[in-house]
């Protein structure tokens, strides 16, 4: 018997990292950047380009919970020209661009695929998610995995430079989709991302992956207990 919060909901609405894409941002101190960036041609050297990834995290990274910020949010391209003593050719800002992204994205282990494509089954799907990369690779990879054609609509906030909890992509989603907040719910990971900008766009919101909070409907492990208590 599904819950009694699912009644008349449409639409469910969801986040991705931690909630069905695990592993991203690899920005840790023993990343070698120059490895993937010299896989995809680029010149610089090895020292440039690793410094010059480590500072487009350290400018973005205390940007990114300052509400000054969250309809704001810098671009990679702008993130590099601030950080680069010198000026750097569309191609190295592009190869620079595409390195930061294979390092931000993550994977999606086969069981969260099948979860997608279960609730795909039951409610209208759309995606709220926060990336600082342009959207290119986690497109091709939603089509390498199969999940692409489950959402009707997808707010990424490297398009419009809005990042939750801004209330901007989940407005944005459930005016595509032509739904009212009633019709709908949330899930995510983050209380404070994920449950606060739902809860500003007038959404329910559940929270998964350990996060808890009062103010959400429900709370599970992950997505996979989810949808075993949604579904049988």
């Amino acid at each position: 018997m599904k819950p009694v919060y699912l009644q008349g909901k449409q639409a469910v609405l969801l986040d991705m990292n931690s909630t069905f894409m695990f592993g991203e941002d690899r920005f840790d101190s023993t990343q070698d950047y120059s490895l993937v960036y010299r896989q995809l041609g680029g010149n610089l050297p090895a020292a440039q380009v690793n410094r010059l990834i480590r500072d487009v995290m350290d400018y973005l990274t205390p940007r990114y919970p300052a509400a000054e910020y969250q309809e704001a949010f810098p671009s990679i391209p702008a993130a590099l020209k601030a950080m680069s003593n010198t000026p750097l050719s569309d191609a190295e800002m592009s190869t620079l661009a595409m390195t930061f992204a294979m390092h931000e994205r993550g994977h999606i282990p086969p069981a969260y695929v099948q979860a997608l494509h279960q609730l795909a089954t039951h409610f209208r799907l759309g995606l709220v998610i926060d990336i600082w990369a342009a959207k290119d690779l986690w497109e091709q990879y939603f089509r390498e995995t199969g999940i692409h054609h489950l959402f009707e609509a997808v707010s990424f906030s490297s398009d419009h430079g809005c990042v939750k909890p801004s209330p901007y992509g989940f407005r944005q989603i459930l005016q595509a989709m032509r739904l009212q907040p009633e019709d709908a719910l949330f899930i995510g990971d983050s209380v404070r991302r994920d449950l606060g900008g739902a809860q500003a766009a007038g959404l329910d919101c559940v929270l998964v992956g350990g996060a808890e909070s009062a103010q959400a409907i429900a709370a599970y492990p992950d997505l996979l207990s989810l949808c075993c208590d949604w579904f049988g």
